[in-house]
């Protein structure tokens, strides 16, 4: 058992330990004293040392705070007569604040693409579109699955992953190509082949690429005519491409210079070149045959490239023409080898310039078409895409003629937006009249769930930051949410006057309309302008560089019964 101390050993301890503490202790030691006193000295230094840092650090990050502040200020100053210039703003470096408000409205766009995908889910599973009054589906293109492909990537993008995984095991296991059907060859392209490769692009599976070679190869046959120029019908199964009987022969301008786009990016996902050389022999065929103006007749020749007397428009049929010779360009990366993509596209804006006219008393810009010489005061609602095609390219131009390009397409976009809101439903009318060049009036009465002014609201938010065309964007949407929305998903106007419904949910609703809107309220880097180009259904394709040193095209060196036809045809859905 251990001894416990004695009580005069602890008292002796206790005292040994106090004693370096007296005063006395030290007197009488000045060496120990010494090393105190420089202890003391050296520790207090050190500390107050670390508080002149501390002070001096928190003035200097002060101090860079501000300068930064000044610097953003001064940029902000520079962007406006910078807007269009060819200097790059990217959408990932803007400073932007994800506030409540947009997160709130995202999430309502997001639940009405829910709505719609469940409604279509249950009613027209497989289906190319879903017709909510009669609670069932039409094959409105060959049995396809046009909705569902054409919905892929919002699903995708909106992070509705269940949904996506859903889809995507019908593709894997039911999307059957071999089917006795003549489709058209736009349609089919970019709604199915573009749906088919955006969702490679996002999701990196292997299904996607490999069902988009399929439809591909079923589709080349239309490219081989005389020209180059495609025909723009062909069967799926049986091969045989021909034009309709309505063209009297001829192909369509839209439908047959907007396939560039999807089929590169195949040639380049694949490796194949075929397709790419396809496409692009088309662009080559016009470059021959590209007047000086820039502005292509509807109609041309599959067998000679001659162009057919016809209108002119940025309409039907012609749209989205214009759209890819800028969209391949951004797509190649604006390198050397797409450049006369730009070039080409440039000239076409001088065209364009000559269409615009304004309205003597709300100077309203509008689109008018053209025949020969004559201009008619008419602008189709198609044509509102228009506006954001202008504020994309003003980003390649020098100051001046981009800060004039942007200041047209916000006019324009203007037009397009009380398109709406001239309307007691707040929902555009398929075409409009502007008589004698005073104020609009509606023509055809039909809305269809069109989605080209929302695209251009998107890409001037996106390109400008001016949350104006948000706020414009979200009118429309409520528009929609009041008049197209029902309990089995969302349908057409028959009359954007009466408001009585039609029973159609377009597939471009859920491909174009809402992830546009969706977009307008998530943040820029959602599918960043940098990285991703938009189809003309709205399938994002990723942005890959051309080599400079691929081949370019060589230049050799021009006019009716018009059809309520063009990019997105759209059905009706009544007679």
């Amino acid at each position: 058992m251990a001894k416990k101390p004695s009580s005069s050993s602890s008292s002796l301890s206790s005292r040994g330990g106090w004693r370096y503490l007296h005063p006395t202790y030290y007197l009488k030691r000045p060496k120990r004293l010494a090393l105190v006193i420089f202890a003391f000295v050296a520790v207090t230094c050190l500390v107050w040392d670390r508080k002149i840092l501390s002070r001096d650090h928190e003035a200097e990050v002060g101090r860079l705070k501000e300068e930064v502040t000044s610097l953003e200020n001064q940029i902000e100053e520079l962007r406006s007569p910078l807007k269009g210039s060819g200097v790059a703003f990217k959408d990932k470096k803007r400073i932007y604040k994800d506030d409540p408000v947009s997160i709130e409205r995202r999430e309502k766009v997001k639940e009405a693409m829910l709505h719609a995908w469940t409604s279509y889910e249950k009613y027209a599973w497989g289906k190319d579109e879903l017709q909510p009054q009669t609670k069932d589906g039409v094959d409105s293109f060959g049995g396809l699955g046009a909705t569902l492909i054409d919905s892929l990537d919002t699903l995708y993008i909106m992070g509705l992953q269940e949904q996506f995984q859903r889809a995507r095991e019908w593709v894997a296991n039911s999307l059957d190509f071999n089917k006795d059907y003549e489709a058209s060859v736009f349609e089919t392209t970019i709604r199915v082949l573009g749906g088919l490769l955006s969702a490679y692009d996002l999701s990196g599976d292997n299904v996607f690429l490999e069902k988009a070679r399929d439809i591909a190869d079923r589709l080349l046959p239309a490219w081989n005519t005389p020209s180059g120029i495609p025909y723009n019908r062909i069967n799926l199964r049986n091969g045989g491409p021909r034009n309709p009987g309505w063209t009297g022969g001829n192909s369509i301008l839209a439908d047959s210079g907007t396939e560039q786009l999807e089929l590169i990016a195949l040639s380049q996902r694949t490796k194949d070149p075929k397709y790419q050389q396809k496409a692009e022999n088309v662009i080559k065929e016009l470059r021959k045959i590209f007047p000086d103006d820039g502005l292509l007749p509807i109609y041309i020749n599959p067998h000679t490239g001659a162009t057919a007397y016809s209108t002119i428009t940025f309409g039907a049929m012609g749209d989205s023409f214009y759209e890819y010779l800028l969209k391949v360009w951004i797509q190649g990366n604006k390198t050397e080898a797409v450049q006369h993509y730009r070039e080409m596209w440039e000239i076409s804006m001088k065209g364009f310039q000559s269409l615009i006219r304004r309205t003597k008393s709300s100077s309203f810009a509008y689109l008018c078409e053209k025949t020969g010489d004559s201009l008619t005061d008419k602008m189709d609602e198609l044509a509102c895409f228009a506006p954001g095609m202008l504020a994309l390219g003003s980003f390649g131009y020098g100051p001046e003629e981009a800060e004039k390009f942007l200041s047209l397409a916000e006019e324009l976009a203007w037009t397009c937006y009380n398109f709406y809101q001239s309307t007691p439903t707040k929902l555009a009318g398929e075409n409009y009249f502007f008589h004698s060049g005073e104020h609009m009036s509606v023509g055809t009465s039909w809305n269809i769930l069109r989605p080209e002014t929302v695209e251009s609201l998107f890409y001037l938010w996106r390109l400008t930051g001016n949350k104006t065309y948000q706020e414009w964007a979200w009118n429309i949407f409520q528009a929609f949410e009041r008049n197209s929305r029902i309990e089995t998903g969302y349908v057409g106007l028959k009359d954007v006057t009466t408001g009585s419904k039609d029973n159609m949910m377009q597939s471009f609703f859920l491909s174009e309309t809402l992830k546009y809107l969706y977009l307008l309220f998530s943040p820029p880097s959602v599918i960043s302008l940098d990285e991703w180009v938009f189809n003309t259904e709205a399938h994002p394709l990723k942005v890959v560089t051309r080599s400079p040193d691929e081949e370019k095209p060589q230049v050799d060196g021009q006019k009716l019964p018009i059809r309520s036809h063009g990019r997105k045809v759209g059905r009706l859905g009544y007679d």
